[in-house]
């Protein structure tokens, strides 16, 4: 997003502020009717429901990327987790495992069902740590307080975590990610919002959205 949003600047001069969190997070604060222009959520069924509501500006909900997901381990760990895969939850030195809640975010809901898929959910259950979003659960793996996690691919490819160990999970072993954004009704900087909503669509946004991890829906 930071780089989505310089890309932006660079283009029109308007900058853009962004406040990040968990997508169910910011849901409850747009019912109630926090001052945001966009809505960018790890889950278009989100920004759906607040356009049910009313709370979003007619004809501008899209979906603007895939997510996927990954098991990602530090590059000091004694576990090899290229070739073991699934198996490296299961490694005796593991002993946390960090993943998003799956009761706030889309991340988690998505690493929780690939665990049941794979057959080991029971198995790695009292291992598992929550994260309020996808980010912190990251943290929670860099800071050494859990030794693996299942994180955003695009997350494995940022600076801070692109030289530790990581397996991408197959996308058929979890549901698909789609992540949806909106203009809010309330929205103060409606045409500059709508025009970095339109940019984000663009080839200049998914090409940067794809070097960050992510693929490019069909094309609404």
């Amino acid at each position: 997003m930071e780089e989505l949003g310089k890309a932006f600047e660079n283009k029109t001069g308007t900058k853009i502020e962004v406040s990040y969190g968990s997508s169910g997070n910011f849901f409850s604060q747009l019912q109630n009717g926090a001052p945001f222009d966009l809505f960018f959520s790890a889950d278009v069924a989100y920004p759906k429901k607040l356009e049910a509501q009313g709370f979003v500006e007619p004809g501008t909900l899209r979906e603007y990327a895939l997510g996927r997901i990954a098991i990602w381990m530090p590059n000091d760990s004694s576990v090899d987790l290229p070739k073991e895969g699934w198996n490296a939850l299961l490694d005796l030195r593991v002993h946390k495992i960090a993943l998003a809640n799956p009761e706030l975010a889309p991340y988690g809901r998505a690493a929780a069902s690939a665990l049941q898929k794979a057959g080991i959910y029971r198995q790695v259950k009292a291992k598992l740590v929550y994260g309020e979003n996808i980010s912190q659960a990251a943290q929670f793996v860099q800071s050494g307080n859990a030794q693996a996690g299942i994180i955003a691919l695009s997350l494995a490819f940022s600076p801070g975590m692109k030289d530790g160990k990581m397996w991408e999970i197959p996308s058929e072993m979890h549901p698909r990610i789609a992540q949806g954004a909106a203009l809010l009704k309330n929205a103060k900087n409606r045409s500059a919002a709508l025009a970095f909503l339109n940019f984000v669509k663009s080839a200049s946004g998914v090409k940067i959205l794809e070097q960050h991890g992510f693929s490019a829906p069909a094309t609404d």
